[in-house]
């Protein structure tokens, strides 16, 4: 008999899309939010182009914005010289874990110009269906 936690959406068998305005959802972007604020010294939201779920495991692609929708400035920031360089793709990748009931960021990439997270499923042991194929 499975517990009733186990059939919340972070334990789900098979990869889930948490709904616009879910408590998960929000729970999954409210915990990568915080080392990106650290990281980039400014408040952000995020817009999600794919949001994957399974096993407690959550996947993330999308863009930083600020809270008008308008692009980061990555002006006095860790990115500056790769975005002068031209070597820099405005577009952010995450990996989360939900431990002891609460997200927790295990890895995050901004502006990549490849694919980072081509092996984070044997890395991380994270299930695969979770990452954009």
């Amino acid at each position: 008999m499975r517990r009733a936690a186990d059939l919340s959406i972070g334990n789900a068998a098979v990869p889930t899309v948490p709904e616009k305005g879910s408590i998960e959802r929000k729970a999954i972007v409210d915990a990568l939010r915080v080392p990106i604020i650290k990281q980039l010294k400014q408040p952000v939201i995020f817009k999600i182009d794919h949001l994957k779920v399974q096993n407690n495991w959550a996947f993330l692609s999308g863009r930083p914005q600020n809270y008008d929708g308008s692009g980061i400035d990555y002006t006095n920031t860790v990115y500056q010289d790769a975005v002068d360089s031209g070597a820099f793709d405005d577009a952010i990748v995450a990996l989360l874990r939900k431990v002891n009931a609460k997200w927790r960021v295990v890895r995050f990439v901004i502006g990549a110009t490849d694919v980072p997270y081509v092996d984070w499923d044997k890395k991380y042991r994270a299930p695969k269906g979770i990452f954009v194929q």
